[in-house]
């Protein structure tokens, strides 16, 4: 027979062991299913975004620059005001670029140390992670990120054209510079290398500025104990500004040379003025913004279409072959025009010579246009895989290209004759200098069908573009056009004064060339458009004007003319 055990004595809770709180989740709350982990999307592959915060000294550039560019900018005219909001917002980008985080080179890993494992977060190490597009930046051969070298170019490029609107004062050509800014700007901070690189380049700015709201949300400092809160900091600028609005009005009051300086200095206090700033400090820092985040975190466009399917030698020689040979007669055809001079064309076409010229250039614009499509689709499509394969190409491709040359020259041609016999005008002006363009792109596809290489194509394609764009803004466009319609006029005696008119400031010194009355008649508009121009709207065009006009200024903005 067994004996009972002795009861247990009662237990003290006071006494009693804290059982582990991860033991009893453990042993109350059920295992957790483990269903399948969510892939990301090929977007986020490509660009996953900064993981960690934005840098304190990164939001102070950018506010910075964002409040210089929405007190500076005049936007009703070209001036020195869009050079120094660029400027600025290239220090404030630059200053995101210096401070990104760099990648850790990969190596063995080595083991973690003791308590590093429950050691908590700190902030600083969320600063500084690594993101997966900081490590594609240190790579941009890899993902299409530009380099250093490419970088600056960009981004020297955008200055330039900005700068366009402190030498110039033609609107027309400012807005089209303003334009490629944008265009260069964006392959600053996104870059890309491929055709489907760059257009995406060009499309991720305003998205990066969405993206770019939570990440700039961690970077803002936080309130610690002891230490200055935000509002502390906020009474502290609020005590600043009204000492300087205080004393300013008392020193403005008091002398009037210091009130002109002051009301030049500052921008327009007026309740629209106020609204406006505003609204342009917003827009240009959520554009600094996104810059910024496309430099912390960028992107991976290294964006190419799927391999062609190869065709058939037959399939590609037979129209290349007959679209030389096309080409080759129309060439021959255009140097019987050339030697044969305007008796040729009068007595095979009927045809005055100026007649002529006008109507074949845009068609032969159009010729060179659809003619780089057409090499393009053979370098994609056309097979290399033997020897004989190669030599076809360069053969075909390389003398359409040959010839196509001569066709942009022929068109130039045509043009300068139809703007001798017309007289010049900004669209022919900018239709010449495309087809230049047009021509320096084919040089551009020769050398690449000779290497049979064409990565770097795309890109010196559009820095060519950006090249002529800055010399046609070299040349002076608005001048120029003047100054042609004037010599011309001094041959035959035919000048459209109405279109002089309404040129810009730097067409100025070229009219001034004319004779009474079509001097002021050529003048008056420009010169009632001549305002006066504070340090932000400050423009060599417009100051070279009002130095020819001098005291006449008035006076030619009142004449009247039929």
């Amino acid at each position: 027979m067994t004996t009972a055990p002795p009861p247990r004595p009662p237990v003290d809770p006071r006494l009693a062991l804290p059982r582990p709180a991860g033991l009893r989740s453990q042993l109350t709350t059920p295992p957790a299913t483990v269903g399948p982990v969510p892939q990301p999307s090929a977007w986020e592959r490509r660009w996953p975004g900064a993981t960690g915060a934005a840098r304190p000294v990164v939001l102070g550039a950018v506010a910075v620059a964002a409040g210089v560019s929405a007190s500076v900018v005049p936007l009703d005219r070209p001036g020195l005001g869009w050079l120094v909001a660029t400027v600025a917002g290239a220090a404030a980008l630059g200053t995101a670029a210096v401070t990104r985080p760099r990648p850790a080179v990969a190596g063995p890993q080595s083991p973690p140390a003791a308590g590093a494992a429950g050691s908590p977060r700190v902030r600083g190490s969320e600063e500084s992670s690594t993101t997966a597009g900081a490590g594609a930046a240190a790579r941009p051969d890899a993902t299409g990120a530009p380099g250093r070298a490419a970088r600056l170019v960009w981004a020297v490029a955008t200055v330039a054209l900005v700068g366009v609107g402190t030498v110039r004062a033609a609107g027309w050509l400012f807005a089209i510079c303003l334009l490629a800014a944008l265009g260069t700007a964006s392959l600053t901070v996104a870059g890309g290398r491929t055709p489907l690189g760059l257009l995406t380049a060009g499309v991720l700015p305003p998205i990066a500025s969405l993206r770019a709201l939570p990440w700039a949300a961690r970077g803002l400092p936080r309130a610690r104990p002891g230490g200055p809160g935000v509002g502390r900091s906020l009474a502290s600028i609020g005590i600043t500004v009204a000492l300087l609005l205080l004393f300013g009005l008392l020193f403005s009051s008091a002398d009037a040379v210091f009130a002109d300086l002051v009301a030049q200095a500052l921008p327009d206090v007026s309740t629209p003025g106020v609204f406006g700033w505003v609204f342009r400090l917003l827009l240009v820092g959520a554009v600094l913004l996104g810059g910024a985040y496309l430099l912390a975190a960028p992107p991976d466009l290294e964006l190419r279409v799927g391999p062609a399917r190869a065709v058939r030698l037959l399939e590609w020689v037979l129209p290349l072959a007959l679209l030389d040979a096309l080409f080759a007669a129309f060439v021959l055809v255009q140097l019987a025009v050339l030697f044969g001079g305007s008796a040729h064309v009068l007595r095979t076409a009927g045809l005055t010579y100026a007649e002529y010229a006008r109507g074949g250039f845009w068609q032969l614009l159009a010729v060179s246009a659809l003619t780089l499509l057409v090499i393009a689709g053979a370098m994609r499509w056309a097979p290399r895989r033997t020897r004989a394969d190669r030599v076809l190409i360069r053969l075909l491709v390389g003398g359409l290209t040959a010839l196509s040359l001569v066709v942009v020259a022929s068109a130039l041609y045509r043009m300068r004759v139809y703007t001798d016999a017309y007289g010049a005008t900004r669209l022919r002006l900018v239709v010449a200098t495309a087809e230049l363009w047009l021509g320096l792109l084919f040089v551009l596809v020769g050398v690449a069908t000779v290497r049979l290489r064409s990565g770097w194509l795309p890109r010196l394609a559009l820095g060519a573009a950006v090249v002529a764009l800055l010399g046609l803004a070299v040349v002076n466009p608005d001048r120029l056009i003047a100054d042609w319609n004037v010599d011309r006029w001094q041959r035959i005696d035919r000048l459209d004064v109405a279109y002089l008119s309404g040129l810009s400031a730097d067409a100025v010194p070229a009219l001034d060339r004319l004779p009474e009355p079509m001097r002021s008649c050529a003048l008056r508009e420009i010169a009632a458009q001549l305002p006066e121009d504070g340090w932000r709207a400050a423009n060599v065009g417009r100051t070279q004007a009002r130095a020819v006009l001098g005291p006449d200024l008035a006076e030619t903005g009142a004449t009247a003319c039929p």
